[in-house]
């Protein structure tokens, strides 16, 4: 079943050739680990990409992207994995590492309003910037280590399913 699932990600490398701006990246489309559904490779593509959603810096799908690369894990997956933080995720995902880092820094909670403006980013956010990122690296390793504990057994009870239904019909 995942692997079906996972199926519907893969990309089409043939298509992706013929663009232009893939060409200098033509050598990485050979390579079977960055674009094959095997559990070796999507569970830790799957992993990263929630490691690096957690992370409160732009750019997530390309950041997934090029670290999946010189990891040879699944591109496609570790990219779409990283859209679990979006507009509706990202507020409650950052508040909940700034307070776990707040919490664990020992820190008093620091009244503050959100605004979205440079002048808000170079006066407010310098007081509220390490208990975030600290809560972010740690959300975001847990949440890494329980999705791939996760997809690791629900692949390996995939394929024993399987096999046992195989056995069945034999």
């Amino acid at each position: 079943m995942p692997r079906r699932f996972f199926r519907k990600f893969a990309l089409n490398r043939e298509r992706l050739r013929k663009l232009w701006f893939i060409e200098p990246f033509d050598h990485l489309l050979h390579d079977p680990d960055l674009w094959g559904i095997r559990r070796r490779s999507v569970v830790p593509a799957f992993s990263l990409g929630l490691f690096i959603a957690f992370m409160p810096i732009p750019g997530h799908p390309l950041i997934a992207a090029l670290l999946a690369i010189p990891l040879r894990v699944n591109v496609a997956i570790a990219t779409v994995t990283t859209f679990i933080s979006n507009p509706l995720t990202m507020g409650p995902m950052y508040f909940s590492a700034y307070w776990l880092g707040r919490a664990l820094l020992g820190l008093e909670p620091q009244p503050f309003e959100f605004e979205l403006s440079m002048s808000w980013l170079g006066n407010q956010f310098q007081h509220i910037w390490q208990p975030m990122v600290l809560g972010c690296v740690l959300l975001g390793s847990f949440s890494a280590f329980v999705g791939y504990v996760s997809l690791d057994l629900l692949w390996r009870a995939s394929i024993a399913d399987y096999l046992a239904k195989r056995r069945k019909r034999k």
